[in-house]
């Protein structure tokens, strides 16, 4: 039988990186927020545990301002 959410609690979980890539670069939270045009929440959001819904257009503005790529930013873990 293939896979199923239903079947399982844990199913692996998306791990955020915009962190590691604004040190990097050395830049922070209100940096971003303004090259991306968006809100310091939303990209403080995306620094601690994650959006619960990814937004690909800010996903979109991050990798170009960030000049990386998606799996720069987010990865995904099994349980």
């Amino acid at each position: 039988m293939p896979r199923s959410v239903h079947a399982t609690k844990e199913y692996g979980k998306l791990r955020f990186h915009l962190s590691e890539r604004m040190v990097e670069q050395g830049l922070n939270r209100n940096q971003i927020a303004q090259a991306i045009g968006s809100r310091f929440e939303v990209v403080d959001k995306w620094c601690s545990d994650g959006p619960e819904r990814i937004d690909a257009d800010v996903l979109a503005r991050l990798c170009y301002v960030l000049e990386c790529g998606v799996g720069d930013l987010i990865t995904y873990e099994e349980a």
